[in-house]
C-alpha cells in the first residue's frame, strides 16, 4: 500500500474541501439571483395591480370589456396600457385603444391625462405646435414625438435646432426622420409607370398651336421660395400658360376652378396636354417634395423643377426632369426648353423611362417598397396611424428595457458581483494552498 506523506495530504484535503464549498456557494448565489429577480417581478406586478385596484377609473381609461379582451390577446394586465396623448389634437379622438402588432397603447386628445402615471408620450402636430403651450414640466419618462408633413413655411420654429431636438421621435419630409414622409404624395411605382393620362407627342405638337409649351398652376402666391418672381421673369423669354391665382393669364373651365378639383380627372387631362409643367415648391428644403413634382411625372409631362436641392436622389431616372438649379438665368432655361420643344428626339429622351416603364432609381424603389404606410390605399395604414404605432412600440421597448435593467439591479447584479468575488477566490486558492 502506497502511503501519502501527511505533509502533502493536508493541502490536498484543504483544496478539495474549499473547491466543494465554493461550488455549493456559487450554486446558492445563482439560485438567490433567480429568486430575487422573480421576487422583483412579482412585486412589480403586485404594485401595478394595487394601483389599478386603488383607482380603476383613472388608471384604466379603457372600457373594461376592451381592456380584458386585449388582455387575453397580449397577456397584459388590465389598466397597464401606456397612454399616448396628442397634445395637438390632430386625430380628434377622445380615446381609442390602438393595436400595434403585439403592443397596444391608449391614444387620446384629452389633456386631463397630462399628469397620469401611465402617460408615456406626447404627440405634436407641427402645424399647431406652439412653443408657449407645452406639457411642462417634462418628466424623464415622457417622450415627445413630432408629426409634420409640411414645409418650414408652415411653422418655421420647428426647423431651429433648439426646438427640433426636443423630440425623441419625428415624422417629417426629411429622409433622416424616424418615419420619413418624403414620398407622401406618391401613391406607388405603378402610377409613375401608368400611361393612363399620356398624350402622344404628335398630339402635343398639334396642341401647341393654341397652348404654350409650359403650364403653371399656383394659387399660393409669393411664398418663401419666391417662385413667382422667377416665373415672372421666365415669362419674358418663353410663353407660359398660368391658370392659378398667381400670374394668371389663362382660365380653367368653371367646374375646375374649385381648389378641390386639383386632383380631378378632368384637371389632369388639361395638364396632360402640355409638354412641360413648372413644378415649383413653396420652400427650398432637402427632401421636401410635393405633388407639384410627382403629378407631371404621373401625367407624362416633363417637370421643370425648383425646390429640394436633393431632388436628383428621387428622380425616376437620370433624365426625367429639368432642374432649374442647373441654369444660371431664366433666359438660359427658356432657351433649353425651346430647344426640346422643337426637337422631338431630344424631348422623348425625357419621357423614355415612362414609355418603357423603367424606373432606374433604386433609392426611390426601395423607399416605396419599404415604407409601412400607403397613400390613398384602403388596404394599408395611413402615415398618421403608422406614426402612432411607431411611438407606441418604442414606448413599450423602453418599458421592457427598464424592467430588464431594474431586474438586473435587484437580483442579477448582486449575484454577478458575488460570483466575480468567488471566481477570484477560486483562482487565488490553489496558489495559496501550494505555497502553504
Amino acid at each position: 500500500m502506497v502511503r501519502i506523506p501527511r505533509r502533502k495530504l493536508l493541502p490536498s484535503c484543504l483544496c478539495m474541501t474549499a473547491t466543494v464549498f465554493l461550488m455549493v456557494t456559487v450554486q446558492v448565489v445563482v439560485e438567490l439571483g433567480k429568486f430575487e429577480r422573480k421576487k422583483f417581478k412579482n412585486s412589480d406586478l403586485q404594485d401595478g395591480q394595487k394601483d389599478v385596484e386603488g383607482d380603476p377609473k383613472h388608471l384604466n381609461p379603457l372600457p373594461k370589456k376592451d381592456a380584458l379582451a386585449l388582455s387575453g390577446r397580449n397577456k397584459v394586465d388590465a389598466g397597464s396600457y401606456p397612454i399616448v396623448l396628442w397634445w395637438s389634437p390632430l386625430t380628434g379622438e377622445t380615446g381609442r385603444l390602438g393595436q400595434c402588432g403585439a403592443d397596444a397603447c391608449f391614444f387620446t386628445i384629452n389633456r386631463t391625462f397630462q399628469h397620469h402615471p401611465m402617460t408615456k408620450a406626447f404627440l405634436f402636430y407641427g402645424t399647431d405646435f406652439n412653443i408657449d403651450s407645452l406639457p411642462l414640466p417634462r418628466k424623464a419618462h415622457h417622450d415627445w414625438a413630432l408629426f409634420h408633413e409640411e414645409s418650414p413655411k408652415n411653422n418655421y420654429k420647428l426647423f431651429h435646432k433648439p426646438v427640433i431636438t426636443l423630440f425623441n421621435h419625428t415624422a417629417t419630409f426629411s429622409r433622416h426622420s424616424d418615419l420619413p414622409l418624403t414620398t407622401q404624395y406618391l401613391e406607388s411605382v405603378e402610377v409613375l409607370k401608368s400611361l393612363r393620362y399620356l398624350v402622344p407627342l404628335q398630339s402635343k405638337n398639334n396642341l401647341r398651336q393654341k397652348l404654350a409649351p409650359l403650364v403653371y398652376v399656383q394659387s399660393d402666391c409669393d411664398p418663401p421660395s419666391d417662385r413667382d418672381s422667377y416665373v415672372r421673369e421666365l415669362m419674358a423669354y418663353i410663353e407660359v400658360d398660368s391658370y392659378g391665382e398667381c400670374l394668371q393669364n389663362k382660365h380653367l373651365p368653371q367646374q375646375l376652378k374649385n381648389p378641390a378639383s386639383m386632383d380631378a380627372d378632368a384637371f389632369y387631362r388639361v395638364l396632360a396636354q402640355y409638354k412641360f409643367i413648372l413644378a415649383f415648391e413653396n420652400a427650398v428644403c432637402d427632401d421636401y417634395i410635393t405633388e407639384k413634382f410627382w403629378r407631371p411625372l404621373k401625367l407624362g409631362v416633363v417637370p421643370v423643377y425648383y425646390g429640394s436641392p436633393t431632388i436628383a436622389d428621387w428622380l425616376p431616372s437620370n433624365r426625367s426632369a429639368i432642374l432649374v438649379s442647373e441654369f444660371s438665368h431664366p433666359r438660359e432655361l427658356a432657351s433649353f426648353i425651346r430647344r426640346l420643344d422643337y426637337d422631338d428626339g431630344l424631348y422623348e429622351t425625357y419621357v423614355e423611362w415612362k414609355l418603357k416603364g423603367e424606373i432606374s432609381n433604386q433609392r426611390l424603389l426601395t423607399a416605396l417598397r419599404e415604407r409601412e404606410w400607403g397613400v390613398q390605399d384602403i388596404n394599408q395604414d395611413n402615415y398618421i396611424d403608422t406614426f402612432e404605432c411607431m411611438v407606441c412600440r418604442r414606448v413599450w421597448a423602453n418599458r421592457r428595457l427598464q424592467e430588464q435593467v431594474s431586474g438586473w439591479k435587484s437580483g442579477g447584479g448582486r449575484g454577478l458581483s458575488l460570483g466575480v468575488v468567488l471566481v477570484f477566490l477560486l483562482w487565488l486558492l490553489p496558489a495559496t494552498v501550494l505555497h502553504s
